[in-house]
């Protein structure tokens, strides 16, 4: 059965189209309730790491059911939201010693947001109220997260009830900014530098923290960092006193090859969000991992954190996410998550090196984007008009392929790109039928988009 916009009472996310009712779905295919099957490029958003019906996860979220859903963490703690903390913290970067278990990504950034000011005021520097972050990136859709974010198009219709202490600096974004003759090195140090400009702008004792997505996923599409940013980016950050809160929501929990994304960065922030992969799409969950001495400070100066969420560390939730982590570690998906992600780029590359169409293939493990252009020779991009990420996710999706596309990747408004995050049991054989419904899909999107402009 479709459900149509006249025949449903829920509120979707577009109101002018149709949905099909999705029925089932089985490790990285997915099915309507028509017959139709999908392939599951994208794992929704980067979501569905272990695919689609992992009996190990719905079995550990029954067990839990079996004994208590929910219990209001103002009176109770639960046993799988203390192993989940104790599996992230024994596993995260060096000092992380608290993880602050919410029901999604922009819950964890908008934790964030709280926790930086009240350490700032805990530890007696008051006057740090303002947040830098970078164009070209996303945090979440709650309004604090929203103004941290720079993607133009999610924010354009809030821009007047955004909150205001929040400024933007350019994206680490080596397509589009490194310049003809600079190294890799040299050029992430000069984006990394675009930081200490505006801390110093805004005034060194007044900027509370630094947020960036460690993998920049839905707004550009799996840009990596060039070598030495983070490391820059945290010697700037000690060097003014500024928190660096990397946002994983999207790269992390294994996506790039790395349980965290900024493992191969060499970098320790002082807060990691975490979301998504957390979970695998088996209940909702996030978390924000928290460094030891911002703990220290939030338990000497006020005994608690001033935040808190009626579901946060849910026990189901917990227990589902914990087996999703489990399986991941038991079953060494890490490792596979490196080779199948490195196949699947040199499918890519073979397949569109010569695309007049395709700008940039990149990405870390099992986050890959690929930038679409007008002119592979000047990187100049399609115009908005032509919706060709919305026509190229259409083509797709009648091929039988799940993808995550976007646009303004180029400067905000201009520019198209496609996400694929397949899940990362994702077999050899899934990659090549992903590339090969992938290429025909693009070059039906190409001449649609052609033929409406005659």
């Amino acid at each position: 059965m479709i459900r149509t916009t006249e025949r449903t009472s829920v509120f979707h996310r577009s109101l002018r189209a149709s949905y099909p009712t999705i029925a089932g779905g089985s490790g990285v295919y997915m099915q309507d309730d028509a017959g139709n099957r999908y392939l599951d490029g994208s794992g929704g958003a980067a979501v569905a790491c272990l695919g689609h019906g992992n009996q190990r996860v719905i079995a550990a979220i029954k067990a839990q059911l079996d004994k208590i859903a929910f219990a209001h963490t103002g009176t109770f703690t639960n046993e799988p939201a203390e192993e989940l903390a104790e599996f992230l913290t024994s596993r995260a970067p060096e000092g992380i010693s608290r993880a602050y278990l919410v029901s999604g990504g922009s819950e964890a950034n908008e934790a964030a947001m709280k926790l930086v000011r009240q350490y700032h005021v805990g530890r007696g520097d008051p006057n740090r109220v303002y947040y830098i972050a970078r164009w070209r990136s996303y945090h979440g859709n709650t309004l604090g997260a929203l103004a941290l974010g720079g993607n133009l198009m999610r924010r354009k219709p809030y821009e007047d009830i955004l909150p205001g202490k929040v400024s933007h600096i350019a994206p680490c974004y080596a397509y589009r900014h490194q310049m003809t003759g600079e190294s890799d090195a040299d050029y992430g140090l000069r984006a990394a530098r675009y930081l200490e400009e505006e801390i110093l702008r805004v005034g060194p004792d007044r900027v509370a923290a630094f947020f960036a997505e460690t993998v920049v996923g839905a707004t550009s599409g799996a840009v990596a960092p060039a070598p030495g940013y983070f490391r820059e980016i945290r010697r700037i950050c000690d060097q003014y006193g500024v928190l660096l809160v990397l946002d994983e929501v999207m790269c992390g929990m294994g996506r790039t090859g790395t349980l965290f994304a900024c493992e191969q960065d060499g970098v320790v922030p002082d807060m990691i969000a975490v979301a998504k992969a957390l979970g695998g799409g088996y209940q909702p969950i996030g978390g924000l991992l928290v460094q030891d001495h911002i703990v220290e400070v939030i338990r000497d100066t006020y005994g608690l954190f001033q935040h808190g969420h009626t579901y946060m560390g849910h026990a189901a939730a917990a227990a589902g996410a914990l087996e999703v982590q489990k399986v991941i570690e038991e079953e060494n998906l890490l490792a596979q998550v490196k080779a199948r992600g490195a196949y699947l780029q040199e499918l890519l590359s073979a397949r569109f090196a010569e695309h007049p169409h395709v700008g940039d293939i990149r990405g870390r493990g099992l986050f890959v984007g690929v930038e679409l252009v007008k002119s592979r020779d000047s990187k100049s991009t399609f115009d908005p008009i032509d919706r060709l990420n919305d026509t190229l996710k259409r083509a797709a999706f009648e091929n039988g392929l799940l993808i995550y596309p976007g646009g303004g990747t180029s400067d905000g408004t201009r520019g198209d790109h496609i996400l694929l995050a397949p899940p990362y049991i994702v077999s050899e054989s899934e990659l090549d039928e992903l590339v090969d419904k992938l290429a025909l899909s693009l070059d039906q999107a190409i001449a649609d988009v052609h033929a409406r402009a005659v």
